[in-house]
């Protein structure tokens, strides 16, 4: 019973702290949608110049929040592939926090950060061209309304509100003064339109929210019913294999998966390759939160397979180099 309680307790932490970051990501997309007529489409092109570059970066501060903000921008087609990539990559999750716990030196720590960084950036670049150049980036237009169609938020009743006022303020040109019509007409239809952008991000945010924390509860408890010294032989079986092993257990949308493996670093039980492997999937809630509000489940399965992939290809070849951090 203790057991379930703290993971309960530990996995609505986690879960709450990305509510923030969800509910500001949903209020920006209703914005954006309902209020930038147009501009929407010139933003994208303008931020995917640097999109997996500033993903990157942002990936590596000490907050999961980022990946799941970055895969929520992407299931709206706000951001492009590349970029999504280079946050999961990047995403520090737990690394810092442990390492800062145990007093290990900063050095040892910025070069981890800096590794998971290079590489973000150079895999989302590649991403994005290689994507471009099978004419699979998809259309260079966002598409915020198909997540409000699959909530039923009814967000689009935001311009319903709009148009109402509209035919209020035209009507009522015969009986009353233009002027005071027209600013009556901008002020109904703000009010209206913010409170429809706020409403559909609070339903966005609740069922994102739920869904995290039932799979956060559900992954937390086998975590900690297999065990961390489980874990730690099966990693120390072989070096190989252990870089297959680790890379599996990053994609484990859990703060614990990630904790495990850092501290089975800092222990000696874990090598750098496989270290590596583990941490470079280990992109907090990014993958589950795509998996909830991406509507295409053949293309968030192709996501966690690629970044998986990459984690394992990144941490064969830092073992075969003899790298150590």
């Amino acid at each position: 019973m203790d057991l379930f309680v703290d993971v309960l307790l530990d996995s609505l932490s986690d879960t709450v702290e990305l509510v923030p970051f969800l509910l500001l990501t949903y209020i920006a997309m209703e914005a954006l949608e309902h209020g930038m007529a147009g501009r929407p489409e010139q933003l994208i092109a303008q931020a995917d110049k640097g999109g997996t570059v500033i993903g990157a970066l942002l990936g590596a501060l000490p907050q999961c929040g980022f990946s799941a903000m970055a895969a929520t921008l992407y299931a709206g087609r706000v951001i492009t592939a590349g970029t999504l990539v280079a946050v999961i990559l990047s995403t520090s999750d737990e690394l810092i926090p442990v390492f800062m716990a145990t007093r290990t030196p900063m050095g040892r720590l910025a070069s981890i950060i800096a590794i998971k960084v290079v590489i973000g950036m150079a895999v989302g670049l590649v991403v994005d061209v290689v994507l471009r150049a099978l004419h699979r980036a998809g259309d260079g237009h966002p598409h915020i309304a198909e997540l409000c169609a699959r909530a039923h938020c009814h967000c689009g009743d935001a311009d319903l509100v709009d148009d109402r006022a509209h035919v209020h303020d035209h009507g009522s040109h015969q009986g009353h003064d233009h002027a005071h019509d027209h600013a009556h007409h901008h002020e109904h239809a703000g009010h209206g339109r913010w409170w429809h952008i706020v409403r559909s991000a609070l339903v966005h945010t609740v069922e994102v929210t739920a869904f995290i924390f039932a799979i956060t509860l559900a992954f937390g408890l086998a975590f900690e019913l297999v065990g961390q010294e489980a874990l730690a032989h099966a990693l120390g079986i072989h070096p190989v294999r252990a870089v297959f092993l680790a890379a599996l257990i990053g994609l484990i949308p859990n703060c614990g998966a990630s904790v495990a493996i850092a501290q089975l670093f800092l222990d000696g039980t874990l090598a750098t390759g496989p270290m590596l492997a583990g941490l470079l999937v280990s992109g907090g809630m990014g993958l589950l939160v795509l998996f909830r509000t991406n509507a295409d489940t053949q293309q968030n399965v192709e996501f966690a397979a690629f970044v998986y992939l990459v984690g394992v290809l990144c941490g064969l070849v830092a073992s075969a180099m003899g790298l150590v951090l």
